[in-house]
């Protein structure tokens, strides 16, 4: 007999900024990185014999939590991976919910009914997953192995493990982040001992984020290109409230505002219809150094301190990963510690250096590095 450990991966970027990550890569954040920590307390006094992810980062990088302290190999498996999402893929939730309400609900209440141009079946996810778990088992008959996944590609195999079909999977629950199951059996039989435990998340801070949950009534929001001069009156207002409020002693030139926003990329967050940010990139600013700088960063004051602020990043790091950049840079007032700490919160740090103007430029890692230890493609 065989024990499986079945473990989904830590919250990655894809959780924090609300897109559909299905199979692309995406780094851990920090509470993803505490949630790890824990999870590795938690196998401190359990014996593995051998530790198995699928071969996309973020599961990559939670494993560590068990076969760096244990000192075994990784065995990454293509097999292993969350169900592709199709022409979804590095969407926000909140541009699915617009288009296409009907089957961002039925993608978590009525998986039988989910037709996405490009994307897997969830039979298709239950069938490979089946397929490496009862492979792997075979291979480590008698021993103890850890398997870390992903949250919809364990919720389809645990349910048929338990005897739901695909059309009564929304009857079941979707583990948190770093959820442990417990499976035992062999290539022809494995049974579900426990699942979706996380007791090792003390405290409710450590599981979900407030407000993160996927909804088709609160989604998350959308972005649009800003229109101007349509948007202009309302780019000027959120601007200039953002600016009293930061603590920048420099005059706000709205001459100069405009003529940026005509030049640079800049995106209008939306909720519900409504303006609720704002995010402006320079392109070319430091390019040869390898950064992503950001030149605005705003949100409505009817939407602030209310967890939409943070999916502005994920539109910064989407717009600046694929063009090769490492890192995102911006440059903050010394005096607006609230913003300050809002950045600090979500990975920023202080760069050591400062503007011409005197502002504290800040700066965040969002590369992809070599996975320590010994990695074995399955």
């Amino acid at each position: 007999m065989t024990k499986i450990y079945l473990i989904r991966h830590a919250e990655a970027e894809g959780n924090l900024y609300r897109i559909a990550q299905g199979q692309y890569n995406s780094l851990i954040t920090s509470r993803g990185y505490r949630q790890i920590s824990a999870l590795e307390k938690r196998f401190e006094g359990i014996h593995i014999d051998a530790v198995y992810s699928s071969d996309l980062y973020r599961t990559c990088v939670t494993a560590g939590a068990i076969y760096l302290p244990k000192h075994l190999p990784l065995r990454k498996r293509k097999d292993l991976r969350e169900i592709c999402v199709g022409e979804w893929e590095q969407k926000t939730w909140g541009e699915i919910a617009l288009r296409d309400a009907q089957s961002m609900s039925d993608f978590s209440a009525h998986l039988d009914r989910w037709h996405i141009p490009g994307a897997e079946t969830p039979e298709q996810v239950r069938d490979r997953l089946l397929h490496a778990l009862r492979e792997i088992a075979e291979k480590n008959d008698g021993k103890t192995v850890a398997v870390f996944s992903h949250g919809c590609a364990i919720r389809i195999v645990l349910a048929t493990l338990q005897g739901y079909s695909i059309a009564e999977l929304g009857q079941t629950p979707l583990g948190t982040n770093t959820a442990v199951s417990l499976l035992e059996g062999d290539a022809q039989s494995l049974k579900v001992v426990f699942r979706d435990d996380d007791s090792h998340l003390t405290g409710a801070s450590m599981k979900k984020r407030p407000g993160a949950g996927l909804s088709p009534l609160n989604p998350g929001l959308r972005f649009e290109p800003l229109e101007l001069p349509k948007q202009a009156d309302w780019l000027r207002a959120c601007v200039a409230d953002a600016w009293a409020a930061s603590a920048d002693s420099r005059p706000l030139d709205h001459a100069l505002l405009l003529k940026e926003a005509e030049e640079r990329p800049t995106l209008v967050a939306i909720m519900n219809g409504h303006p609720a940010g704002l995010l402006q990139l320079n392109i070319e600013k430091d390019a040869a150094r390898d950064w992503g700088w950001i030149s605005l960063y705003c949100m409505d004051q009817d939407f602030r301190a209310k967890g939409y602020g943070v999916q502005l990043l994920g539109q910064a790091v989407q717009a600046y990963r694929p063009l090769g950049r490492k890192e995102l840079r911006l440059a903050l007032a010394e005096g607006n510690a609230q913003t300050q700490k809002f950045f600090t919160d979500y990975g920023f740090t202080p760069a050591g250096e400062k503007t011409r103007d005197g502002r504290e430029i800040f700066r965040k890692d969002i590369s992809f590095h070599d996975l320590p230890g010994k990695v074995i493609i399955d």
